[in-house]
Order: C-alpha cells, then structure tokens, then sequence
C-alpha cells in the first residue's frame, strides 16, 4: 500500500468516527495532485473546524481560511492567507523569492527558480 493510500483510509477512519475537529498532520503527503486536491475538497465541505499542517504554502492559500506561519517553533505571523503570504514573509521564514499573483480571487505564489 503506497503512503498516499495509508493517508486516505485514515482520514476515512477519522470521518467514520463523525468528530466535530479534526486535526490533520500532512494529509497531503505522498499523494498526486488530483488526490491533495480531492481530500482538500473534502475535507473543506464537512462544515467542522480543521486544523492542519500543510508544507504547500498554494494550497493552504487555496483551502484554510486562516493560516499560523512559523518559523523555528515560534508563530510569526496569522491571519487570512492573502494578508499573511506576503513575499517578505516569504522570504524571511522560507529563504526564498516568490511573487505573488491573483487571478479571479485566487491566490497563486510563484516561485523563483535559479
């Protein structure tokens, strides 16, 4: 079974169970976009409070409503993803340059490459 399966069946377990929080480390990882994608949809239509962890700073502009950065530990900035994702931010906590970019009220960071 690939990791991308194991995150499913678990958060199917999870949703089994009918919580009214969930709390998601990464359920994301190891999966094809097409599935990030659809367990994101899914997990915005429950209509319950999340929190998650998510490394893909699009997609968290994409599916949370508010977002805490951090950085070594310590929260450095939250609020709504298009007042927190800055590229100074950006830059600080992550060492990289980005530009910023909306498009019919979607939030899309580019990252420059070398």
């Amino acid at each position: 079974m690939s990791g991308g399966e194991k995150e499913r069946i678990l958060l199917a377990r999870a949703l089994a169970q009918q919580v009214e929080l969930l709390i998601l480390d990464e359920p994301t990882n190891h999966l094809d976009i097409k599935y990030k994608i659809q367990i994101l949809n899914l997990v915005k239509s429950l209509g319950i409070t999340v929190v998650v962890a998510l490394h893909d700073l699009n997609l968290a502009a994409a599916y949370c409503d508010k977002l805490y950065v951090m950085n070594k530990g310590c929260v450095v900035a939250d609020g709504r993803p298009k007042d927190v994702l800055t590229q100074e931010l950006i830059k600080k906590v992550y060492q990289v340059d980005c530009k910023i970019h909306f498009d019919e009220g979607h939030m899309h960071i580019i990252f420059k490459t070398i």
